[in-house]
């Protein structure tokens, strides 16, 4: 299984490939695009309904952000409790509230109609504050899950070690390997007549007054509906300036003791961090994550691994880090995520993003809100999760920040871009956005000297991409795209390639 970085993730021993002989000319049902936690949900939930579903994969079944996230399965979220009273009112903050156990239940539903083995574990979270402000905002979390019935207890003690000033226990929480989740629901999904076909780039869509017309890289492929589950939509739509990309990052270490706690752990730093086990290959590893920072906003990200491993060394007993990799996710303006119709479409496209650091929880709901739009046409969460929401207050104050970051990292970076005579200025080992004869460029040199160069405006809204030196990927800092070093594209929302350029010729 490959994924969208250059590291690799602890779920990666399990691969397979899905795609398989099909008619891609028929019309289908529904047509699913992205083969992630989201997608395959929503396709093998719609194919239950007796839908003819197809669901589309650009690279392979868990390429993206579920190939690389943490896997953590909770019922309480980055958006508060009394946040989402505040901004939302008490009824849809309950609703919000209540959509974690019901994710959590349509996952051990799945795992127990189709057999998956995929290392669920009902757990218990510890939420605990380090230090006096943390100890404010813990209380602000306790007060607003209480006014929605959500269970938190108090507690003096905590499996983790790491000193705490005051901390609280959350019951019915869980945790899974996703990839062999996501596995079982494909091998679901096909055996209930549902088509994959991997390796099959969607470029564009055409909404026609019966169908929706894709056109991809295995030619035109024809649906009543189409889902977008790409994380982020492709093209360019409202959503693309209320949700900012941001990237988290995970290490997998063994303990000299082997006294690895058992339960989920989070504390509430600013980004925070966040812990869990996992068995691979027999060998327990505790799972680290956090050092979180928007894309293409850090100029090192390899100093976010050191800080992230150098955080956990001081408090646990580590031996040997055997994994390390990070991942995306997208930050949506007010807090909520964007689950419905795709805004501009005539009721025919759906989309489903914006999950913070809860993607496998949301992906989960959204194939029930999916479904529930395409088969029913009304879902009782469409409202909150309406991609067409308009909140003028709930968010807005981060709204125009956000979009005044874009703007400004639009025009700097275009107009900074060092400017070179040679290639041979660029060291060994080196990566940067260069300047030459007017044109600009993204410029990785290898240790050995090889070069490898492409043009450096991203072609979704050509903003010139930086370098992320942990993932050997050019990120785009406005929206969140990225291309390996040969510009070939790793996520969306573009759906094009940076293009190569022939060193002997042109520079």
């Amino acid at each position: 299984m490959h994924r969208d970085g250059a590291r690799k993730s602890i779920w990666q021993e399990e691969i397979r490939k899905f795609s398989s002989e099909a008619d891609l000319h028929q019309l289908y049902d529904v047509a699913v695009v992205g083969g992630g936690i989201t997608g395959i949900s929503t396709a093998l939930k719609l194919q239950q309904a007796g839908k003819r579903c197809i669901l589309l994969e650009a690279a392979n079944i868990g390429f993206g952000t579920t190939g690389g996230t943490t896997a953590h399965l909770n019922d309480f979220f980055d958006t508060t409790s009394n946040k989402a009273i505040s901004d939302f009112g008490q009824d849809n903050a309950q609703l919000f509230a209540d959509t974690g156990q019901e994710a959590i239940q349509i996952i051990e539903n799945n795992i127990q109609q189709y057999g998956i083995d995929c290392d669920f574990e009902k757990k218990t979270a510890y939420l605990f504050a380090l230090d006096e402000k943390q100890q404010k905002e813990l209380k602000d979390i306790v007060d607003g899950a209480e006014k929605v019935g959500h269970k938190m207890t108090f507690t003096d003690e905590i499996p983790f070690p790491i000193p705490f000033k005051e901390a609280v226990t959350i019951p019915d929480q869980a945790q899974f390997h996703p990839v062999k989740y996501i596995k079982g629901l494909c091998e679901a999904f096909i055996s209930l007549g549902g088509v994959i076909q991997e390796e099959c780039r969607c470029e564009s869509h055409d909404e026609q007054e019966n169908y929706v017309a894709l056109e991809t890289s295995q030619g035109e492929i024809k649906a009543k509906n189409v889902v977008y589950a790409t994380h982020i939509p492709p093209g360019l739509s409202v959503l693309h300036i209320t949700n900012a990309p941001y990237r988290s990052y995970a290490i997998a270490f063994s303990l000299k003791s082997g006294n690895y706690p058992k339960d989920l752990g989070y504390d509430l730093l600013d980004p925070y961090h966040y812990y869990r086990t996992q068995e691979i290959d027999g060998q327990t590893l505790l799972i680290a994550g956090g050092e979180d920072h928007k894309t293409g906003h850090e100029e090192d990200t390899g100093e976010c691994f050191s800080r992230l491993e150098n955080y956990v060394r001081k408090y646990f007993d580590v031996e040997t880090a055997y994994y390390s990799w990070s991942s995306q996710y997208y930050e949506p303006v007010d807090g909520f995520p964007y689950i419905g119709k795709l805004p501009g479409s005539s009721g025919k496209i759906f989309t489903a993003t914006g999950f913070r650091g809860n993607g496998m929880i949301f992906g989960t709901i959204s194939s029930q809100v999916l479904s529930d739009l395409i088969i029913t046409g009304s879902s009782k969460y469409e409202n909150i999760f309406s991609p067409s929401r308009i909140k003028p207050i709930a968010g807005f104050a981060d709204f125009v920040k956000e979009n005044a970051v874009v703007a400004y990292d639009f025009i700097k970076d275009k107009l900074f871009a060092e400017k070179i005579n040679s290639l041979t200025q660029v060291k060994e080992g080196e990566a940067k956005v260069v300047k030459y004869e007017g044109e600009s460029y993204a410029l990785y040199k290898e240790t050995n000297g090889k070069i490898h160069l492409v043009k450096s405006t991203c072609p979704h809204a050509k903003c010139e991409v930086r370098w992320n030196s942990a993932e050997l990927s050019w990120d785009c800092p406005c929206h969140g795209s990225r291309f390996n070093i040969n510009g070939k594209l790793l996520t969306g929302p573009t759906v094009k390639d940076l293009p190569r350029v022939d060193t002997d010729s042109e520079i």
